[in-house]
């Protein structure tokens, strides 16, 4: 390793909690941001929003993350061809921060150019994010060497800093932005990023070393390219089907699970009573429950798998279940929109909002063998690049999806009938995707053809399989 001399802390590599603290800073930017996007866009002119409709939030929210999940593909490329990933992360970074604090821009600075700018920072961003995002995780697997056992132990500590970044932005970032100025929510994003970049800018050489400097194409010896000629053998064949039909089902279960950040953000702000004992939760604090419940969840869901022993459910099937959990969710706010009675002047209680969060994070903890780990497993070494770009375009995908099904919602006194049609189609389509699945799974079981593997009997590779589900829904290669 060109890091040894940096020495170690609890076992690994110093390097990794350097990493650790940059992805931390930065989804802490990411996430708080995103909770207050949709709050800032349709909030009025008066309170400093722009006063744009439900739909129109949602819709450009939707193409904003789209383009989060397909820039990372480019960047990544950047890095590995031209620039190397620390010089992306570098950039990236730098870029992140100006985005950041260009939303932080005070309206009255630039008259007549408001949504002019906000969509420069939101371009920013996005940018910023495919330099970033796929670099910081390929330098974690650089750390150790081929066959280290603390390799996926190293992923599992870094998944955790993702959790606890995505846990505290909504809580610091929402309420800046909610209770004291949009606009220093956003500036409280970018220091956060700042953080992130400083760490990288005064620890990188001294814990990294050489790791991440040359881009890691001009190092791939001639081997990579063996049998790349080959046609491919009827099992590489099926097991490339099954990427395909996970690829294709996948977005049904994100492009529910990502109205976390749209359509269940507005419930939240509008028809949530967030009264708690005298003081008025934030709308944006609820995007802090899918990460706590994952800290909290993980060990418990891995010690089930390992009691269950052979008795362990495969892939598919656990995709199922993940189906079950999201429609339950979505009945969750089916029922809330009932207690309504369709009046927008009754809020519910925030119990509603606690439980579908719960039920969705059940769902995602049960898709973690699914994902990229699951092309990595199944992919032809020829077209591994390809099928990961496969499974990029497919998020990103639902991740537009998500908010073009949550701008359905409307506007005024039609918005609880229309969410509630919303809830009850999309759990519909979940329970209907889980029988297909579930009937499916031995088929697909036999098309991946031994991949599966012995079931794991060890917690603690089971927790960072769990854990390893913040991977999947980053879009994180854990490139060996």
């Amino acid at each position: 390793m060109s890091n040894s001399n940096a020495g170690t802390l609890f076992g690994h590599p110093k390097g990794l909690f350097l990493l650790f603290g940059t992805e931390m800073w930065e989804r802490f930017g990411y996430y708080g941001m995103r909770a207050l996007l949709v709050l800032y866009l349709v909030a009025t002119v008066e309170d400093g929003g722009f006063g744009w409709t439900t739909g129109e939030a949602l819709g450009l929210y939707g193409t904003f993350t789209m383009l989060v999940y397909l820039t990372p593909v480019l960047g990544g490329w950047l890095a590995d061809n031209y620039m190397g990933q620390r010089k992306a992360i570098l950039w990236g970074g730098l870029i992140f921060a100006l985005g950041y604090f260009t939303l932080g821009i005070p309206k009255s600075a630039i008259v007549g150019m408001e949504e002019t700018v906000f969509y420069i920072g939101l371009g920013l961003i996005v940018i910023g994010n495919g330099l970033f995002k796929a670099n910081v995780s390929s330098l974690v697997g650089d750390l150790y060497e081929d066959g280290d056992h603390r390799r996926d132990g190293a992923f599992t500590i870094f998944y955790m800093g993702i959790n606890l970044g995505a846990f505290l932005s909504p809580l610091i970032v929402g309420y800046l932005g909610e209770e004291v100025n949009w606009h220093y929510g956003f500036i409280a994003a970018g220091v956060g990023m700042l953080i992130g970049l400083g760490l990288q800018l005064t620890l990188a050489d001294k814990y990294l070393g050489e790791i991440g400097v040359v881009p890691s194409a001009k190092k791939k010896s001639a081997n990579d390219k063996t049998a790349s000629a080959a046609p491919l053998t009827s099992e590489e064949k099926d097991r490339v089907k099954v990427i395909l039909i996970m690829s294709l089902f996948s977005i049904i279960f994100w492009a529910g699970f990502e109205q976390a950040g749209g359509l269940f953000n507005i419930y939240a702000s509008e028809f949530t009573d967030r009264n708690l004992m005298g003081f008025e939760v934030p709308a944006s604090w609820f995007q802090s429950l899918n990460a706590m419940f994952i800290i909290m969840l993980a060990p418990l869901i891995a010690s089930i798998w390992v009691k269950m022993g052979d008795k362990e459910p495969p892939s598919p099937k656990k995709f199922a279940y993940a189906m079950v959990f999201l429609a339950l969710g979505f009945f969750v706010m089916l029922f809330a929109t009932m207690v309504q009675g369709g009046d927008t002047t009754v809020k519910v209680s925030m119990l509603f909002l606690v439980f579908a969060y719960l039920f969705h994070t059940l769902g995602e903890l049960c898709l973690s063998p699914i994902g990229l780990s699951l092309v990595s497993k199944l992919a032809p070494l020829k077209f591994t690049s390809l099928l990961m770009g496969a499974w990029f375009l497919f998020t990103a995908l639902s991740n537009k999806l998500a908010g073009f099904i949550g701008s359905f919602v409307g506007e005024g006194a039609e918005q609880v009938e229309n969410a509630s049609a919303i809830f009850m189609g999309v759990g519909i389509a979940a329970l209907i995707t889980a029988v297909i699945i579930f009937l499916s799974a031995n088929k697909l079981v036999e098309w991946m053809h031994g991949a599966e593997g012995v079931h794991v009997q060890s917690t603690e590779e089971k927790f960072e399989e769990e854990i390893a589900v913040t991977g999947q829904h980053e879009g994180i290669v854990e490139k060996h």
